[in-house]
């Protein structure tokens, strides 16, 4: 046997990069194992290789394979825990619907810089109609809801701000839905 015809030789190499290689071009083909390992890594990250080659119907080795090359290709962008934040704290959720002075794109980056540098700042997201921005927020408690208020409006070029604070979340699904190939 040829050195290049070994498990891990030179060809097998060459046909793993080929084929990782056409998953990264075919980025809006997903097929329905790269769907199905996409669906079960959103509800639970932290299962095995193993787990996750059974659920797809595959084995371990071209699982992995494929979780790479999803990871490279963009679809998997990190992996979190998450959290409890009454547990950790945070018993205040509440929402920014932000107005500024202008549009211009340095007064749009300057206050999305500005917000990224508070932790209590969870989601910031520019928006259409009805305002600039709308921000998610954790607090401590009410007190502290009102001192985050008080230091957005009184950021620069920020003109107007409504809050609503969150009574409860009856719905919390991470990520996104991912549709079978036939729904496409």
């Amino acid at each position: 046997m040829l050195q290049s015809d070994r498990p891990g030789g030179v060809r097998e190499t060459a046909a793993k990069t080929v084929a990782i290689h056409r998953m990264t071009k075919r980025q809006h083909k997903l097929d329905a194992i790269d769907r199905t390992i996409l669906r079960a890594l959103q509800r639970d990250g932290r299962m095995t290789n193993v787990e996750l080659a059974r659920r797809a119907g595959i084995s371990a080795p071209p699982c992995l394979r494929r979780v790479r090359a999803l990871e490279r290709a963009g679809f998997i962008r990190g992996y979190t825990a998450q959290l409890d934040a009454e547990r950790l704290g945070y018993e205040v959720t509440f929402f920014a619907l932000v107005g500024l002075a202008s549009q211009s794109l340095t007064v749009l980056k300057a206050f999305e810089e500005f917000v990224s540098a508070w932790d209590e700042v969870r989601e910031c997201h520019m928006i259409r109609g009805g305002g600039d921005f709308l921000l998610k927020f954790v607090a401590h408690n009410t007190a502290h809801e009102n001192e985050l208020t008080t230091r957005l409006t009184d950021a620069p070029n920020v003109t107007k701000v409504a809050t609503f604070q969150a009574i409860r979340a009856s719905k919390q699904e991470p990520g996104v839905p991912i549709a079978d190939a036939s729904e496409e």
